[in-house]
């Protein structure tokens, strides 16, 4: 079942952007352009040789002025357009259906139940400087064994997990058996993912490097996988990785140094680059990436500048748009099953779905709390139908979220044999039947429906 839709102002909304963006963007265009035409006259005026020229310092001060006023009106209209939208928005997802007497999914504790733990990762490996407490959030003197990311096959029967014991160890869901054991270059590992064919693992970290593992390959004498290929090129790690869907060949990563990078997997090139010199790139580290499932050339990434970004393939050079909202870091992006829609989640506490086509945040999923501390959003997935979005928390909790009303049907943290520790990771299996979340306490745990209840 999909999430309602609000067409009905969806188009009046694309109208709307069309005539104040453009004015919008031809000042920011007149903005830069005053930008290099300053540095430019004012250097051509100011030689190393001659530093005081009065008539030069005047005409600088004028073209300050001048970007000044310009900038102003940038913002105004930067406001007005916010409120136009406003004004359009006069309802949201939830509103909408439970005036039409939509109610939440009926979801009990034997429902959803765990049915496997992964036990397997281990290690003592201590974060002893602030480095670590910035880029990882780990308090110092923590040990770190903890399992850092996870994904599914497409056949949905093999999961890889990567912690920061420094190993990628590749488990058959199904008998909770492990069929690979990889120590890694770099213990501090941050992202992991499966090809589509299964027969490859991506992972990067702190080493700024994405690795790739072909699992058909011969082991060493200490049961370890060569390494196929090294894709070098970020300047900061590597926070998150997923192949294009379908090829083996392709895989966009996100990283510290503030772009996303597509790579030929083959060659170990960099095919593009978004973000970095180009102005509509992120500001700050990106966290994460999700490639849209029905369009494989888009993509979005969030970012510790609080926003997300939408990217095409095909256009490097700049965002197709810029998507606002969250007050804290953007942890994680994941598309929504239909592929015109996208869910957020943040330090903030909240996860928000925005609408691609438009620009626009649909709904916010905001936990209820009592004054106290907000839990952070460590990640997120939907269901195959896009009805419910599963969060992990910075607390321990795994909210099960009905995604049309906004409102919590489950939360996997407050049942029997659930993680003891932050969820650090969850991940959906191909077909939509079982969950998997990883944790703090070093396990991964396989939640299943399970009773009456049919895959939503």
């Amino acid at each position: 079942m999909m999430v309602v839709s609000i067409a009905e102002f969806t188009e009046e909304l694309i109208n709307v952007d069309e005539e104040s963006s453009g004015n919008y963007i031809t000042l920011i265009e007149t903005v830069r352009s005053i930008d290099k035409d300053n540095v430019t006259r004012s250097s051509r005026a100011l030689p190393s040789d001659n530093p005081c020229v009065l008539g030069s310092a005047m005409s600088v001060a004028e073209l300050k002025e001048r970007h000044i006023a310009a900038t102003e009106t940038v913002n105004v209209l930067r406001e007005r357009l916010k409120q136009k939208r406003l004004l359009l928005l006069d309802t949201n997802v939830s509103g909408y259906a439970k005036s039409q007497g939509r109610s939440a999914v009926s979801f009990g504790p034997t429902d959803l139940v765990c049915c496997r733990t992964l036990q397997g990762h281990t290690g003592k490996v201590l974060a002893k400087n602030g480095f670590v407490e910035d880029v990882l959030g780990v308090p110092k003197g923590l040990q770190l064994p903890f399992v850092y990311s996870l994904d599914w096959t497409p056949e949905k029967n093999r999961i890889v997990s990567a912690s920061q014991d420094g190993r990628l160890i590749v488990w058959n869901a199904l008998t909770s058996q492990k069929t690979h054991a990889t120590k890694l270059p770099c213990a501090w590992v941050m992202t992991c993912a499966f090809s589509p064919s299964g027969q490859s693992v991506a992972c990067g970290g702190l080493d700024s490097v994405c690795s790739i593992f072909n699992l058909n390959s011969s082991v060493d004498k200490d049961g370890n996988l060569p390494i196929a290929r090294m894709l070098s090129g970020h300047k900061g790690y590597v926070s998150s990785c997923q192949y294009v869907p379908d090829e083996d060949t392709r895989l966009i990563t996100s990283s510290g140094d503030q772009t996303c990078v597509l790579w030929d997997v083959t060659t170990g090139m960099r095919v593009s680059v978004f973000g970095g010199e180009f102005p509509s790139g992120h500001t700050a580290d990106v966290l994460s990436v999700s490639i849209n499932g029905s369009n494989s050339r888009m993509f979005v990434s969030g970012s510790c500048d609080s926003t997300a970004r939408l990217w095409d393939t095909r256009i490097a050079s700049r965002a197709v748009r810029t998507f606002y909202g969250h007050e804290g870091d953007v942890n994680a992006v994941k598309f929504f099953p239909d592929g015109q829609r996208f869910g957020t989640g943040s330090d903030d506490g909240t996860c928000r779905l925005f609408d691609m086509r438009t620009g626009h945040q649909l709904q916010v999923y905001r936990q209820q709390h009592d004054g106290g501390d907000v839990s952070m959003v460590t990640s997120i997935t939907f269901s195959i139908s896009g009805r419910l979005l599963f969060v992990g928390y910075s607390n321990g909790d795994c909210y099960v979220w009905d995604t049309l009303v906004a409102e919590v049907v489950l939360n996997l943290g407050s049942l029997q044999n659930s993680h003891e520790g932050r969820i650090t990771c969850l991940g959906l299996s191909a077909d939509g039947s079982a969950l998997c979340t990883g944790s703090w306490d070093t396990n991964l745990k396989i939640w299943a429906f399970g009773g009456h209840r049919r895959v939503i």
